[in-house]
């Protein structure tokens, strides 16, 4: 018989009281249950290039990555990543001391923040934020501080003034994501160089999240915050392969940055998952040495696909908030007369056969983004097709 505790203190870490199951893993079992397609977790529905895909296959074969990796990652991948950041952004790294491989990108944002962080220290991320996020500061005993991205006729906006006035002598950390899941906002020059100046001047951590990196479109461009005056010393730049390379599952992320600041992380990483993905870094290394045409061609077909979901869902009825990034686009429910993005959601795959995500799970106050609903573009065109001929059934 199971021993009963007579404690009535809850199993659950007080800490994490707030956060259940996820929305992603919700909404995509709402998907299975009713055959719905699902536009609402951010995977792709093809793998990446078969190049890379025999390079894991490779790797495998030769026993490369099979047993524990090294801890900060094979040498292979930690000069590939250098040599990326080099040859992007003119940042120098030394992929010995400045570059360490983690489990995903999800991992190098816990390990940074539990790295980092003191209990009640502030972290300023922003709203609408990556469900993560929110978790992972309170997993590090931190305090989150939202700084509220708002919707225009353009897309969604920072309000900077609004940004400067929420540091405080306990903000530690920004955490800045860009390109900008779940909005598809891609932060300016001018305001990058913004954050940078309030960082300089008050002394603060900065944390990027800079997954989206390679899907940025039109006349929008992707600048590492840690390129600007004063920034690289104070800067964890994170990144990782699964969205640039449709390989989501390999779980295959890094952190960059002085060496300090790298070795902060590394002593909380080693302590998550130690090593992961052995035979997949070899393949990454490679993936990263692929030339620019794979890259230019890999942003172009999204575009593509943006539009053809973008068109579909104007055509629907939705008002669409055009993204400069990632893989999803913002809408918002009010012309279905509707307000509740979270019970819009839950609904659609019985109206429409469609799965999508309500972005008010993605802000501290739900208020600020009740009917706004996410969709995921990053999808075969016939699925595309497919959910835009069934989302015109809402418009009947």
């Amino acid at each position: 018989m199971a021993r009963m505790t007579s404690s009535a203190r809850p199993l659950l870490n007080r800490r994490l009281a707030e956060f259940g199951t996820t929305i992603f893993a919700e909404m995509s079992a709402l998907a299975l249950s009713t055959g719905a397609i699902n536009l609402g977790q951010g995977f792709p529905d093809t793998d990446g290039p078969e190049e890379v895909r025999e390079a894991a296959v490779r790797a495998l074969r030769d026993g490369l990555g099979n047993q524990y990796p090294p801890g900060p990652g094979v040498p292979e991948l930690r000069t590939a990543i250098a040599a990326h950041q080099q040859r992007r952004y003119g940042l120098s790294c030394d992929p010995d001391r400045e570059v360490l491989v983690t489990a995903g990108a999800t991992e190098a944002i816990a390990a940074s923040l539990l790295a980092l962080l003191e209990p009640g220290d502030e972290v300023i991320a922003l709203e609408p934020y990556y469900d993560s996020y929110a978790a992972c500061i309170a997993m590090a005993g931190g305090r989150r501080v939202p700084v509220t991205l708002r919707p225009d006729d353009d897309g969604f906006r920072l309000d900077l003034d609004e940004l400067r006035d929420a540091v405080t002598d306990r903000t530690r950390l920004l955490l800045i994501n860009t390109p900008h899941n779940p909005t598809g906002t891609v932060l300016t020059r001018a305001e990058l160089a913004a954050i940078a100046e309030l960082a300089v001047e008050r002394d603060l951590l900065v944390v990027t999240d800079e997954v989206y990196e390679h899907l940025v479109f039109d006349d929008a461009e992707h600048v590492p915050l840690a390129t600007f005056p004063g920034m690289r010393e104070r800067t964890v730049t994170i990144s990782s392969s699964g969205k640039t390379f449709s390989f989501t599952g390999w779980k295959v992320g890094w952190v960059t940055g002085t060496q300090e600041l790298v070795t902060a992380v590394r002593t909380a990483k080693q302590y998550l998952t130690y090593v992961s993905a052995g035979p997949f870094q070899y393949a990454v290394a490679e993936a990263l040495r692929l030339p620019d045409s794979y890259f230019d061609g890999f942003r172009a077909d999204l575009r593509r696909k943006r539009d053809l979901l973008g068109d579909g869902l104007r055509t629907a009825g939705f008002d669409v908030y055009q993204p400069k990034g990632t893989y999803f686009i913002t809408t918002d429910i009010t012309p279905f007369g509707e307000k509740d993005a979270h019970r819009f959601c839950r609904a659609l795959p019985e109206r429409c056969g469609v799965v999508a995500i309500p972005n008010s799970v993605f802000y501290d106050d739900p208020a600020a983004g009740r009917s706004q609903v996410r969709f995921a573009f990053c999808k075969r065109d016939d699925v595309l097709h497919e959910a835009a001929v069934r989302l015109r059934r809402l418009a009947s």
